[in-house]
């Protein structure tokens, strides 16, 4: 039995020529804190080369409890860092989905 895996999805729009640095600060401050909790597996960043000001990260969790199990006070403080570096009014979170992943054997 192949355990179920949750995925966040999080569209972002982003000032154009700030793009890349969004996706260089988000690696630099969310993804390395999000490394540190249990459960965390991964991330990928998604970009339309024909809209320039949107942003959809893909992150993997392990379960639910665990993602959810992030204190509240240490999002926060992500956040915080992460607006310092960005710069109030370049982003904004436009949309955030929860998915599950399930995967089923195949025949042959």
């Amino acid at each position: 039995m192949v355990k179920p895996m949750l995925i966040e999805w999080l569209k972002f729009r982003v000032k154009p020529e700030l793009r890349e640095r969004f996706i260089q600060i988000d690696e630099e401050i969310w993804t390395r804190n999000l490394f540190t909790y249990p459960g965390y597996l991964g991330k990928q960043v998604w970009i339309d080369p024909q809209n320039l000001d949107e942003v959809v990260m893909i992150s993997w969790w392990e379960s639910r409890p665990q993602w959810k199990g992030i204190p509240q006070k240490a999002l926060d403080e992500i956040e915080e860092k992460f607006l310092e570096a960005m710069g109030i009014g370049n982003y904004e979170l436009m949309e955030g989905k929860e998915y599950q992943v399930r995967k089923f054997a195949q025949s042959n």
